[in-house]
C-alpha cells in the first residue's frame, strides 16, 4: 500500500472540507478522482503532500507521516499542480535545481519535454513564470514524468494544453511502469479512457463512491 488514509477530518473554520476519508491507494492503482469544484479533492491531495495537517484521523505515505517527514515523502511523488507556482528562476536554473534534489538526468527531463513538444534549449534562460501557460504545464509534467516516482498526482494537468499537447500527455501515460500509482483529478473521465483501472468519486467532503472501471 502507498496511501493509506483513515477517518481524516480537515476543517476550514466550521466546514469540513474532508469529512471522516478514508481511502487507501495501493501499488499499481491508476485512479481517477472525480467530484464538483468545493467537494475536498485538493484538500485530499494537499493533506497526502504534509501541505495540511489533519484535525484528525491519520494519513501515511510509504508508512509516514506527511507532516513530520515530509521532504522525505515528496520525492517519492510526482505532483502537478492545476495552476503552476510563479517560479521565478531560469528554466537552466530549475533543472539544475531538480536535478540535484531528484537524483536524475537533465538529458531525462529535456526528452520528456520533447515529446511533449516542448523546446527547452530555445526557452532556457527565461524564467519560469514568463512562460505561457501551456510551456509551463508541459515543463511540469516533463519533470513529473522524468522523476519515474512511485506515486503520480496530476490535478487537472491538461488545464492548459491545447488538443494536441493533451493527446502528447496521454500517449506518455502509455509508458508509465505498471507499478507506478496514479491519481488523476479531472472533470472529464473520458479523456482518461484506458488509462485507469478504478474510480473514486468525492461530494461534499466525503467519498461517495470507490469501484474498479
Amino acid at each position: 500500500m502507498i496511501v493509506k488514509i483513515e477517518h481524516a477530518i480537515k476543517n476550514f473554520g466550521e466546514v469540513n472540507v474532508l469529512d471522516d476519508v478514508t481511502l487507501a491507494i495501493n501499488e499499481g492503482d491508476k485512479i481517477a478522482m472525480l467530484g464538483p469544484n468545493g467537494a475536498g479533492k485538493t484538500t485530499l491531495i494537499r493533506a497526502i503532500l504534509g501541505y495540511y495537517k489533519l484535525n484528525s484521523g491519520k494519513i501515511e505515505v510509504d508508512g509516514m507521516d506527511p507532516v513530520k517527514e515530509r521532504t522525505k515523502i515528496l520525492k517519492k511523488i510526482s505532483f502537478i499542480p492545476q495552476l503552476p507556482p510563479p517560479i521565478k528562476i531560469s528554466l537552466n536554473d530549475l533543472i539544475g535545481y531538480i536535478c540535484t534534489t531528484s537524483d536524475i538526468e537533465r538529458e531525462s527531463i529535456v526528452q520528456e519535454a520533447k515529446d511533449m513538444e516542448l523546446d527547452i534549449d530555445k526557452n532556457i534562460n527565461k524564467p519560469f513564470f514568463k512562460l505561457s501557460g501551456g510551456m509551463k504545464q508541459k515543463f511540469l509534467i516533463a519533470i513529473a514524468l522524468a522523476r519515474k516516482s512511485e506515486l503520480f498526482i496530476f490535478d487537472e494537468p491538461t488545464a492548459n494544453l491545447d488538443p494536441k499537447g493533451r493527446e502528447n500527455f496521454y500517449n506518455l501515460l502509455k509508458n508509465l511502469d505498471e507499478k507506478s500509482s496514479v491519481v488523476y483529478i479531472t472533470h472529464r473521465l473520458e479523456d482518461l479512457e484506458g488509462l485507469t483501472n478504478r474510480l473514486v468519486y468525492l461530494d461534499i467532503g466525503k467519498i461517495t463512491d470507490d469501484k474498479a472501471i
